[in-house]
């Protein structure tokens, strides 16, 4: 761990960016909290999420929080410079920080300055010195909706340091039977299978979207009108290069269909990429028009914040990242009863290992596979589509559940 962080500083020195924003980030947090503590009346409540995709699974529990008016202070924190900068003014907390490097000097002094009455982390945020140092001090801390597989060092014979961190938790909300099981065969069992809170939160963004008539736009007003009509919408969210080379080869082959590609990275250099592989045939969401959106068959949306929503024009989806660490969120798309394509890589994920059980998703692996799951989506869009919408339906509570157990007499 003290190895990582050396790195990362190194890396900063170097002119990484995004490590020299969390460098400097986590090396304030201490002396704002020591020049300006957080005030205000009611227990305070500790959030961390490792980055904006984990904290869109805290969500829930916060707005319900607020919606409630419990009496509560709260407090965010994250690891990544991309959570941060993202949801840094995020209006429900009273106050958002990088969390410190996970030194026990560093918890000890967060912890003390920050005086939590309950810490909740989220999936996969395990940092062995928080977690020892909030147990020393009684104050309880939950894992939210963690899960866990056979193949994590937890389960390893090398396993028991990492075990021991996680009896430091009140209680675990996992999101599945098998992670239970995993644990409890390990002697851990504080464990409660309440599902995973993100589909909740994934629905509600979906009623929101839908409560908005089509005809308002995101950035242009009455001006500006997506894809309409009998033409197939493929909705490509969360794409790197591997998957646009794929959907710019299936473009140039099928000119019936269009194209909203939300790439993930929306740095001018990569757009230029982009461009290139679509050959004049596209149009820029911040520079479209009534009259170039409809002469184009590609919109590639150069902005950020877009993509839950944009999902509710498609007629197929394809997720992004499956030809490399993995696929993003394949819950955005399947909420609104829209069929999903991705990449291989996406077996450690819950969710999408049953949506292809299910035939809701499909997998591919080249471009062969790819075009014949992108014709199969198209063309069988309703039946898969229904099944993926009530996959997510089936899927959702847990908040809910959670929810009742930590703050309902509060």
């Amino acid at each position: 761990m003290l190895l990582y962080f050396f790195l990362l500083r190194i890396a900063a020195l170097f002119g990484h960016r995004k490590a020299r924003l969390l460098v400097q980030g986590q090396g304030a947090t201490l002396e704002r909290l020591r020049k300006q503590p957080v005030g205000g009346q009611g227990r305070l409540l500790w959030f961390h999420a490792a980055s904006a995709g984990e904290f869109e699974q805290a969500r829930p529990l916060i707005e319900r929080l607020r919606a409630d008016n419990k009496p509560v202070r709260i407090v965010i924190t994250f690891f990544s410079p991309s959570g941060y900068e993202m949801r840094k003014d995020y209006p429900l907390a009273d106050a958002v920080f990088y969390l410190p490097f996970a030194t026990r000097r560093n918890a000890r002094a967060f912890i003390e300055l920050l005086k939590p009455d309950m810490a909740l982390f989220i999936k996969y945020e395990f940092w062995p010195a928080y977690l020892r140092e909030l147990k020393k001090r009684g104050i309880p801390a939950y894992s939210i909706s963690s899960v866990f597989r056979a193949g994590q060092p937890f389960f390893r014979f090398y396993g028991r340091p990492y075990l021991n961190v996680l009896r430091n938790f009140s209680r675990l909300y996992v999101q599945d039977e098998e992670s239970r099981s995993l644990l409890e065969k390990k002697g851990i069992s504080q464990v409660t299978v309440a599902g995973d809170t993100r589909f909740d939160r994934m629905e509600a963004v979906a009623r929101q979207a839908q409560s908005v008539p089509q005809a308002e736009e995101f950035v242009h007003g009455d001006i500006y009108r997506l894809p309409a009509g009998d033409t197939p919408v493929i909705v490509a969210g969360s794409t790197w290069p591997e998957d646009e080379q794929l959907l710019a080869r299936y473009m140039e082959e099928r000119d019936d269909v269009k194209l909203i590609l939300v790439p993930h990275e929306v740095t001018e250099e990569h757009l230029k990429t982009i461009f290139r592989l679509f050959k004049g045939r596209y149009v820029r969401f911040t520079r479209a028009t009534r009259n170039n959106i409809v002469q184009s068959r590609v919109l590639v949306v150069d902005c950020t914040g877009k993509l839950s929503a944009l999902y509710r024009y498609a007629t197929a989806a394809y997720v992004g990242g499956g030809f490399g660490a993995g696929i993003h969120n394949t819950v955005e798309a399947a909420v609104y009863g829209v069929p999903v394509v991705f990449g291989p890589r996406y077996t450690v994920f819950r969710e999408a290992v049953d949506m292809v059980r299910s035939g809701a998703a499909m997998s591919v692996r080249n471009y062969r596979e790819f075009a014949r799951a992108m014709d199969c989506a198209v063309s069988e869009h309703a039946m898969r589509g229904k099944t993926a919408a009530e996959y997510v339906r089936a899927e959702t509570g847990a908040t809910g559940k959670i929810y009742n157990e930590l703050f309902d007499n509060i």
